[in-house]
């Protein structure tokens, strides 16, 4: 079998366009042809690029408003023909047929739509028919080809081309595969669980994985549901039903978070978390907001994990890392301890309900999806803020949401530098907060403080000025807000208002 694989032609049809020029380019400077149709090919030509029109290829145009496009056997066979079978050859041959070494597909998002939406005819419309047969036909056959269908790997898979000459290994197909086909079935579950309307009523004909214990050694443990459509598991032991529970938490809180970021989340609660310009800065100032938590925690990033932020990773036990992809070196360096569990996320969370037992039924809620801009702040004292204490004061609200009630966080120059949560008393909160940026030696002068919900008394203000704290994002929203507003304006802090509580329970 011929482990290396050079790429002539490829096939692009996707409906995100985030971050498609930069393979793009790489597959046009490789001299590989591309195949398009639709928007996909309209976005590729206003970039310069040359590409070949599948309708021209079929000879069949779109149908059906859209639903009949690449549906047609010179697109799959294309896909599907093995290169080394002698009929397979002569049929691609007879048939004219250009064989497909990458094929770049999406799926529609069938998830958003549920989530913007109740019209079922529009919610049908976006059940994807032609993109998941192209995804699993090119998972099929990567012994011949590489299917790409995350918005994520574009980039990885452009530096890995150009690196080796156009071409891919076996082991990167394979690694695509599995991702692939962990998509695929991720997306018809969401679509399986709204045929079924809950969730719960769904759980009868979900997969049931039997889990070694539960919270405890004592009690039973199962997982309802497809792990693999989120994850791919790279390397290290069976998940357990507490890694599951932190992977929830930590996919909840990175997905909040555009620039460079890692958080490291401990009994589901984030204790480190920076936003950087490298992957690797962010992983050494997320270390640095509580070294200690983080030993056996569980680490999540947003990007591609190099060999500089892998080495600096594996110099102390981390039970669970999660990150979009990874580069072999670094793959290698992680795999070094033997438990490790290491995870590639496949995509983004569902949107729409969470659901949890109580008594003797469930609680169903809308999922807390707010993210804070700008424009959302309400200024409520004499003074402002600077545009990066302004920044600060989000960063800091995107933790707050992701952590249990109640909840303090102190943040400057988008580092986490304390957290106080769990806690009986916001007032509590606050002085753990403080007790853990004081542990690791933090300056509090000018860092931020933000609130899960609202100051009943001026107390937390008060501490927090003492501290060197001198802007505050909180909900509002209490009877006696003008104490604690009040208060600032006497001693020249500034505090926001967003109106938008996060109480975590």
């Amino acid at each position: 079998m011929n482990q290396a694989r050079s790429m002539q032609n490829a096939l692009i049809s996707v409906f995100y366009k985030d971050g498609l020029d930069v393979l793009a380019k790489a597959l046009n400077q490789l001299g590989i042809n591309i195949y398009s149709t639709g928007g996909t090919q309209d976005y590729i030509e206003q970039l310069g690029i040359k590409v070949n029109r599948v309708e021209d290829l079929t000879e069949y145009p779109s149908i059906l408003g859209g639903r009949v496009k690449t549906l047609h056997p010179k697109v799959f066979g294309g896909i599907l023909a093995r290169r080394a079978n002698e009929q397979d050859q002569k049929e691609m041959s007879e048939f004219n047929m250009p064989y497909f070494d990458l094929v770049v597909v999406d799926l529609y998002p069938f998830e958003e739509t549920l989530a913007s939406t109740n019209e079922e005819s529009k919610i049908i419309e976006k059940i994807d028919i032609g993109g998941v047969s192209l995804i699993r036909a090119g998972a099929k056959n990567h012994n011949d080809a590489c299917i790409i269908c995350n918005k994520n790997d574009y980039a990885v898979l452009a530096e890995t081309l150009l690196a080796q000459n156009g071409t891919t290994s076996i082991e990167q197909r394979r690694m695509y595969a599995a991702k692939a086909f962990a998509t695929t079935a991720a997306y018809d579950t969401i679509i399986q669980n709204y045929f079924n309307q809950t969730q719960f009523a769904a759980l009868s004909t979900m997969p049931a994985q039997t889990l070694r214990y539960g919270e405890n050694p004592h009690q039973k443990g199962v997982f309802y549901g497809d792990i693999n459509g989120m994850f791919t598991q790279l390397h290290g032991k069976e998940l357990s039903y507490n890694n599951l529970l932190d992977l929830d938490a930590a996919t909840h809180l990175i997905e909040d978070f555009e620039e460079p970021t890692v958080a490291v989340i401990k009994h589901n609660n984030p204790c480190g978390l920076a936003s950087r310009n490298t992957i690797a800065q962010a992983w050494a100032d997320a270390l640095a907001g509580d070294p200690v938590s983080a030993f056996g925690g569980v680490i999540v990033a947003n990007r591609n994990i190099d060999v500089e932020t892998a080495t600096a990773m594996d110099k102390i036990f981390l039970e669970v890392l999660i990150a979009p992809s990874y580069d072999e070196a670094a793959l290698q360096i992680l795999k070094g301890k033997k438990n490790r569990i290491i995870l590639a996320k496949n995509g983004l969370l569902p949107k729409g309900k969470t659901m949890r037992t109580v008594l003797n039924g469930h609680l169903e809620q809308d999922k807390n999806d707010v993210i804070l801009t700008q424009e959302n702040l309400q200024l409520v004292t004499e003074n402002n803020a600077n545009q990066s204490t302004i920044d600060d004061l989000l960063f800091a609200d995107k933790i707050v949401k992701h952590a249990k009630s109640n909840t303090i966080v102190l943040a400057k120059n988008k580092q986490l530098l304390g957290i106080g949560c769990g806690q009986t008393s916001r007032v509590d909160a606050l002085k753990q907060a403080i007790g853990k940026a004081k542990a690791f030696e933090f300056d509090l002068t000018d860092s931020v403080m933000s609130s899960d919900a609202f100051f009943p008394f001026p107390d937390c203000v008060e501490i927090a000025f003492n501290e060197g704290i001198k802007t505050v994002i909180q909900p509002g929203g209490s009877i006696k807000d003008d104490a604690s507003v009040q208060y600032c304006d006497q001693q020249k802090m500034v505090m926001y208002f967003t109106g938008v509580r996060h109480f975590k329970h």
